[in-house]
């Protein structure tokens, strides 16, 4: 079905009008075709806010929501093929039908409105990151980013559990693996290159793991035969169902 949109007038038309409701960006590509799109309560870090999501056979694109269907900004690209897919768990009311988006860039929760309109997003994701496997995308990295954990779940960092967070003592993220943590627990910065050009934030266990790491990979590079030769959320709000295209 997504090939036979390809070329079709009403790809090209949907298309176009996603660029127009995000200012004028460019979203059209050889062979891209968008295949639906809906409003998600995405977890931001400290609370569920909706977002419009469109889902391309090749992308996803999200954005704030200024006018629904008429305006969006800040928009946010992510290529399925660096994208995994992780079910979630229903916890309370407000976190329910929810899913993870996760990719080196940038990871998140998202939340549908309802069971059904879960199982059609991450049942029309998977086929769409199939299909970027098969035309010979590239591998999904190892270091992925992580969820951020919400502000409200933690009162106490989660590293040394002695902090209580308050005006003084602030929250912070490990950008490592998402864990709220005391600023003393999160003094050292690592490079993670999918994630900043920069130096970031990453709690002590995290640093340890990392260089641990480096040393280890180091001596295997530098020890045995070399063989390279050989062959070898704002609140839940009431929405309008997603709408697919193919």
């Amino acid at each position: 079905m997504v090939d036979r949109l390809v070329d079709s007038e009403a790809n090209a038309r949907r298309i176009a009008n996603v660029e127009n409701c995000f200012g004028g960006e460019v979203l059209v590509a050889p062979n891209r075709v968008l295949v639906g799109e809906g409003v998600l309560q995405k977890q931001c870090r400290k609370q569920l806010k909706p977002r419009q999501f469109f889902l391309f056979n090749d992308v996803i694109v999200y954005g704030t929501i200024i006018i629904h269907r008429k305006k969006y900004n800040n928009m946010h690209l992510l290529p399925l093929d660096e994208v995994r897919i992780v079910a979630l768990d229903d916890i309370g009311p407000e976190r329910q039908n929810g899913w993870q988006i996760i990719s080196p860039r940038k990871s998140f929760n998202v939340y549908a409105a309802n069971a059904s309109e879960k199982s059609e997003w991450i049942q029309h994701l998977n086929t769409c990151i199939q299909g970027c496997q098969r035309r010979g995308a590239k591998k999904v990295t190892t270091e992925l980013a992580p969820a951020w954990i919400p502000d409200d779940a933690a009162t106490h960092c989660m590293i040394c559990s002695k902090v209580k967070f308050s005006p003084i003592n602030r929250k912070h993220h490990c950008r490592r693996c998402g864990k709220i943590v005391c600023n003393n627990c999160s003094i050292k910065r690592l490079l993670l290159p999918s994630q900043s050009a920069e130096p970031v934030r990453v709690c002590d266990p995290c640093f340890a793991e990392a260089s641990a790491k480096r040393i280890s990979d180091v001596k295997n590079d530098s020890s045995g035969d070399d063989d390279s030769d050989d062959n070898g959320a704002a609140n839940r709000q009431e929405q309008e169902p997603a709408q697919f295209f193919s």
